[in-house]
């Protein structure tokens, strides 16, 4: 039985932050997929992954990884990039938590950087990061998606078993060790197709 419902933010409830990528990448003249690329590169331990378990704060960051850039062989501007990443909310997944929080637990699981002076300062994100029984942060928690660990930190807040959850997330690569544990796991892409698997999954309607 499933007892508890996990989003993904970036990607699933907000639009996916790889669109602010190809913008930048669309204003700069740059091949279309760089940034992605990039960060595939050594994706456990490069200036991407540092910032969201926190080992790097912004100006850190941004040095980081324009220097892995030049070596990628591109010149970026790490801050434009940073600037561009807040998503557009896409209202039926909202709405889709707030169906799921009537029933379920609800938990938020997002690889993310926030900046805490931003706090407060977007009331519609921080309505969204207040639907949610458990927020878990790789910033807050210092370890990040696909990490098994990120996953059990979850479960503990939530107060389930992994069998008992399903999670929603765009990236394979962060479904395929929650799956392993246990989760049923829907991979977004089309977010109404998405929550319509979620409806099939939990058994009452997300609309």
């Amino acid at each position: 039985m499933i007892k508890a419902a996990l989003f993904d933010f970036g990607g699933v409830i907000l639009s996916s932050p790889f669109d602010a990528f190809n913008a930048y990448e669309r204003e700069t003249g740059l091949p279309t997929d760089t940034i992605r690329r990039l960060n595939s590169t050594n994706p456990d331990d490069n200036a991407w992954a540092r910032l969201e378990r926190n080992e790097l704060d912004a100006g850190g960051f941004i040095s980081e990884f324009e220097r892995e850039a030049r070596e990628f062989g591109v010149i970026l501007d790490a801050q434009r990039i940073l600037a561009g990443l807040r998503g557009e909310i896409r209202p039926a997944m909202v709405t889709a938590v707030e169906r799921c929080g009537d029933r379920l637990a609800t938990a938020m699981l997002t690889n993310n950087f926030r900046d805490p002076s931003t706090i407060g300062t977007d009331p519609a994100i921080d309505r969204i990061y207040g639907m949610f029984d458990v927020v878990v942060e790789s910033s807050v928690v210092g370890v990040r998606k696909p990490e098994v660990k990120f996953y059990k930190i979850a479960c503990k807040a939530i107060g389930v078993q992994p069998e008992e959850c399903v999670f929603l997330d765009d990236l394979g690569v962060n479904l395929k060790p929650a799956r392993a544990m246990g989760m049923t796991t829907i991979k977004v892409q089309d977010p109404a197709v998405a929550v319509a698997e979620l409806e099939s999954v939990v058994g009452f309607p997300l609309g």
